[in-house]
């Protein structure tokens, strides 16, 4: 696990098992605020004994920005904590946590300690605000990347933890692109310091516009391209042929995900796109996507 001290009390982890997934800490005078939680237990364990040893202050409060098991699971590692989240998140929690940590503990034995904490306090619409020492924390939606996302705005600091909403390569596979576009939009108005993104490393002020407006050139030139594919004879094979530097992003980020998410981007839009003008997307011979584009 890497931390880095990103303002005064406030705090940025990052796992180096899996994805580069990012976590937060703020601390006051007596407790602290954990903004989600890392991946494996390990990392999670670890966050928690430097905020309770060397900033010496118990974590009264955890953030969960949306449901994905890779920000959430660390929830029963805080016990007593109050645990904060959009209501959607909590419902989706509920909804999708148990099969997925089953699967996960079947195929990995690191996962066994994990039980399944759900959010205790939620918020449907508008803001929430939380105090802690100097520090006014603001909780807002910040749908595109799933429909439950939320984003916490240190207020005093102009630091953003956007979690999955900023990434270094934008990723809405079962969320909606057009809602990831305003958002990220947004972000524009905040007069940011710092952005910590769900996975990989701060953005700083410097280079805060240029990474949001590639991140929305991105999402527009994919937006572009798929539908262009759908009008090809064979929409499957071209857009299997959409390449993520031709969008406008690295191949090499995540430690190699790059490819991977840029493909599952190309596939969930493809397919939505193919639905909604009501075309049916056959296999043909040479076609790289998987036959169960046609299914989602």
């Amino acid at each position: 696990m890497q931390r880095e001290r990103v303002s005064e009390n406030v705090y940025w982890f990052q796992s180096e098992v899996y994805a580069q997934v990012t976590a937060g800490v703020v601390t006051g005078p007596k407790w602290a605020v954990v903004i989600d939680t890392l991946p494996v237990p390990e990392e999670t364990l670890a966050m928690r004994s430097f905020i309770e040893e060397q900033l010496e202050v118990p974590v009264q409060y955890i953030i969960n920005t949306h449901f994905h098991a890779d920000h959430t699971w660390g929830n029963s590692y805080f016990p007593g904590a109050t645990i904060i989240s959009h209501e959607l998140c909590r419902q989706l929690q509920i909804q999708h946590g148990p099969t997925s940590l089953e699967a996960a503990q079947h195929q990995n034995p690191i996962f066994k300690s994990v039980k399944l904490i759900y959010p205790h306090l939620t918020f449907e619409s508008g803001s929430l605000s939380l105090r802690v020492g100097k520090k006014n924390l603001t909780l807002f939606p910040t749908p595109g990347h799933s429909k439950d996302g939320i984003a916490v705005l240190i207020e005093e600091d102009r630091v953003l933890f956007a979690a999955d909403a900023f990434l270094p390569i934008p990723y809405f596979v079962n969320g909606d692109i057009e809602a990831l576009i305003a958002t990220l939009s947004s972000f524009t108005d905040l007069g940011l310091e710092n952005i910590v993104q769900g996975h990989g490393d701060i953005i700083l002020r410097g280079e805060i516009e240029e990474t949001i407006q590639s991140n929305i050139n991105y999402l527009k030139n994919l937006q572009k391209f798929v539908r262009k594919a759908l009008k090809n004879k064979y929409p499957l094979r071209a857009a299997a042929e959409i390449d993520v530097v031709e969008c406008g992003k690295d191949r090499v980020m995540l430690g190699g995900l790059g490819d991977s998410l840029h493909t599952n981007n190309v596939r969930w839009l493809l397919s939505q796109y193919a639905a909604e003008s009501g075309i049916e997307l056959l296999d043909t011979p040479g076609d790289d996507f998987n036959d169960d584009i046609v299914d989602e």
